[in-house]
């Protein structure tokens, strides 16, 4: 009896003792985020040492620099294999797809570097999330915007419900890295692009918190799904993935919903969901045929909820992937391939631009009652939301249709004094080749017309409107011109690049401003003498002035278009002007 006791006692002792060492090895991996009440967030020292802790511990995980900050700060990115395979060649060889998750690119929504930290200690430490490793290689960026993240203060986002301290939007040059993805002007966004093209990711999460209405609804989710997605891919995501990460959140205890706007800013008018263009990141990794998520959690809801919704998101998606890897590494493969044969070999037309069309589906909203009454600051009505909540049925507009589209050359020519265009598509992942010496080709050009400028500055450009005409020429091509060949994985860039159609063309983002300004002009006294010359010497001319004078009455009140009707129809007139300097071939060469 006596031994048996103290077999007990033993065993009792043992287990507090086992209690114990679990304890403090939970205590020694708690996050900041969970120390400080589920209130506060880390500074990008103190996340990176918990990375670093990470990497120290488990033979599983290691942590790379992709780039530096204009305040120079790096940027990191931790990498987590089962296999560990942590090279490029390794991770290719594994044949698993690659999940990319990128958190703090506005760096005041930070939910998602928080939840990163919490699901990779669950993966390595804790072990009870390691199975999410054991058919795909996860890469997280900790911090995209790692300035602005340093900019931290109480007073960053008037519209969010915490963390006591958060970062700002925008990096230390002031740019908002979530609409530089195709233009990339900032150096974090360079090197961004440079580690996405090389690792090419097969799904990629970016993390975000909204703005907007208040509502019931902790997460909100967008992704393109869209005639501009490869018809398998979009299968696969309409009727596999998002009922699949819908019920999986749910599961957890987040009401979620699609990331959408209100039709005419009146919700009892609908719902609208929009495709993205490529500025913003699940837009620009869509034309890269790859599926992108955005998360956007609710402002208003308690930071503690904003993570761990975040993190029931991204458990979602690894358990969803991590079930059928083999499937989503063949639907990229064959999105890769799909692109080449339509637009590079079929022609067929690309669409470039779409908009949202009159089809609707029902759909339960769950909304929180709110009070309007005026206001004597504004002089509006104001809003106030209660907690009282209520479910609304509503249409939800969310099919849209090509406006736009465009067919593809065989490939594009860029003269080399325009090397900055070159540079940028190779950041993208686009092969560019150069000519290795002269030759005369038959190319389509364009001219543009009703040329109008944005008044204000916008991410550091004046971006531009125009229409234009296309016509034929032959031109004598030097020797060191790139040649950009469409038929290649990245088509979908190079077309919204460089066509003037894309919404987010270099040329409509300012790249090529100065082909619109005159550098050449003319004295009206020696242009009065031209100008007689050229009646006399050619009547039809005269005739076409004349006409015009009688038909246009803004041209025959000014004496400045009387004069410029001739000077641009003299030899001295500038026949570049307003001429697109980037060529389309449209046979093999």
């Amino acid at each position: 009896m006596g031994k048996n006791i103290l077999r007990v006692l033993f065993c009792l002792t043992v287990f507090a003792a086992l209690v114990q060492a679990q304890n403090k090895v939970e205590d020694e991996w708690l996050t900041y985020f969970e120390k400080s009440n589920y209130l506060g967030t880390p500074r990008y020292k103190e996340t990176m040492e918990y990375f670093k802790k990470l990497e120290n511990n488990s033979p599983y995980v290691k942590i790379f620099k992709f780039g530096e900050s204009p305040q120079g700060r790096d940027l990191n990115c931790v990498i987590i294999s089962k296999d560990k395979c942590f090279t490029l060649d390794e991770v290719k060889k594994s044949g698993k797809p690659v999940i990319m998750i990128c958190n703090g690119i506005h760096s005041g929504e930070i939910e998602g570097k928080d939840a990163c930290m919490l699901l990779a200690r669950d993966i390595l430490i804790t072990k009870e999330k390691a199975d999410l490793i054991k058919n795909a290689i996860l890469m997280i960026i900790p911090v995209f915007n790692v300035d602005g993240h340093e900019r931290i203060g109480r007073y960053n986002r008037i519209n969010q419900n915490g963390p006591e301290e958060m970062g700002w939007r925008t990096t230390a040059q002031n740019l908002n890295l979530n609409r530089d993805w195709m233009k990339a002007d900032a150096p974090e966004m360079q090197a961004m692009l440079k580690l996405f093209s090389l690792w090419l990711p097969d799904f990629f999460i970016d993390t975000h918190t909204t703005d907007g209405a208040d509502y019931q609804y902790t997460v909100d989710y967008g992704i393109e799904k869209y005639v501009d997605v490869y018809e398998e891919t979009r299968n696969w995501i309409n009727n596999k993935f998002i009922p699949f990460m819908e019920n999986k959140v749910r599961a957890d205890g987040f009401l979620v919903s699609p990331y959408a706007g209100f039709k005419d800013n009146d919700l009892r008018k609908g719902l609208v969901d929009w495709s993205m263009p490529p500025r913003f990141s699940h837009g620009y990794v869509a034309i890269q045929n790859r599926p992108a998520l955005l998360v956007e959690t609710h402002m208003i809801k308690p930071y503690k909820d904003r993570v761990f919704g975040t993190k029931s998101m991204l458990n979602a998606v690894l358990q969803f992937i991590g079930q059928n890897p083999d499937e989503l590494v063949r639907l990229n493969k064959a999105a890769d391939e799909n692109a080449i044969e339509d637009y590079s070999i079929n022609k067929k037309s690309f669409p470039i631009a779409l908009k949202g069309t009159d089809e609707h589906e029902r759909f339960i909203f769950k909304g929180l009652k709110s009070i309007e009454d005026s206001s004597e600051i504004s002089g509006a009505k104001r809003i106030t939301y209660t907690k009282e909540k209520y479910d609304l049925e509503i249409p939800f507009y969310n099919k849209v249709a090509v406006s736009d589209s465009v067919t593809a050359p065989y490939a594009y020519l860029i003269p080399r004094e325009w090397k900055e265009i070159a540079d940028r598509l190779k950041l993208h992942g686009i092969s560019v080749e150069e000519t290795k010496e002269d030759q005369t080709l038959k190319v389509e050009r364009y001219k543009f017309k009703d040329v109008k400028f944005q008044q204000n500055s916008y991410e550091g450009r004046h971006q531009v409107n125009y229409s234009y005409n296309a016509y034929d020429e032959e031109v004598k091509i030097p020797a060191g011109t790139f040649v950009v060949k469409t038929a290649q994985r990245g088509i979908r860039v190079i077309l919204h690049a460089l066509e003037p159609k894309g919404p987010d063309s270099f040329l409509r983002w300012g790249f090529f401003n100065a082909i619109f300004e005159p550098k050449e002009y003319f004295e009206d006294y020696v242009m009065e003498k031209e100008a007689l010359k050229m009646i006399r010497e050619n009547p039809i001319l005269k005739d076409e002035f004349e006409k015009k004078l009688k038909e246009d009455k803004e041209f025959r009140e000014s004496a400045n278009k009387r004069l410029s009707f001739f000077y641009e129809r003299s030899p001295y007139y500038d026949r570049s002007l307003n001429v697109y300097p980037v060529m389309r071939v449209i046979n093999k060469f």
